[in-house]
């Protein structure tokens, strides 16, 4: 059984990388974050933009999705749906156990493992490939709020702040901005 978030410190339950653009990522032993790139060999990786819909638009514009990191709980949620989820399918780097990422204000930094540092961007805006792992389930991710707005549940994206290696069972520190504190919006 799962832990719940109150069970433990928050941890890395994965990593996941892959070297061409495919909507699942391959679980690996251990990924390697390089400042201001992203993931080490990851297709995503870049200064600049390299998710393909927005690279064909707007090339030149900074890469705000070096690391995609997806909290693991949501694989508990849609369980309960029957949909079968696991690491590295919806196409995260790090996935997380203990933090609730949706409920950070962006700029948050994540401490991963001993030395690396990704800092909170904004919200994943899913798209239809995620009814490639079942059909339904992208109705899952992007749901409408008692109040008309819409809630993104594909977890967050973030930059590299500080490079290292990050492996399934490091620690996960949080540190939230000092002062004004932004939701998250989608990036």
């Amino acid at each position: 059984m799962p832990l719940e978030p109150h069970d433990r410190a928050p941890v890395v339950v994965a990593v996941a990388s892959d070297d061409a653009h495919r909507f699942s990522k391959v679980l690996r032993e251990a990924i390697t974050l390089v400042e201001g790139w992203g993931v080490e060999g990851d297709a995503h990786a870049g200064a600049t933009v390299k998710h393909r819909s927005r690279a064909a638009r707007e090339p030149q514009l900074p890469n705000l999705r070096q690391v995609h990191l997806l909290h693991a709980e949501l694989f508990d949620a849609v369980a309960d749906d029957g949909y079968v989820v696991t690491p590295g399918a919806m196409g995260e780097n790090v996935t997380t156990l203990g933090v609730d990422l949706l409920a950070l204000p962006t700029g948050t930094l994540l401490e991963l493992g001993e030395d690396a540092v990704v800092e909170v961007t904004g919200l994943r805006n899913p798209c239809r490939q995620i009814d490639a792992l079942g059909s339904g389930l992208m109705s899952r991710m992007v749901r409408r709020r008692a109040d008309g707005s819409l809630e993104r549940r594909a977890g967050v994206m973030a930059v590299v702040r500080r490079g290292g290696v990050v492996r399934a069972g490091d620690d996960i520190r949080v540190r939230v901005p000092d002062g004004d504190r932004h939701p998250l919006e989608p990036v």
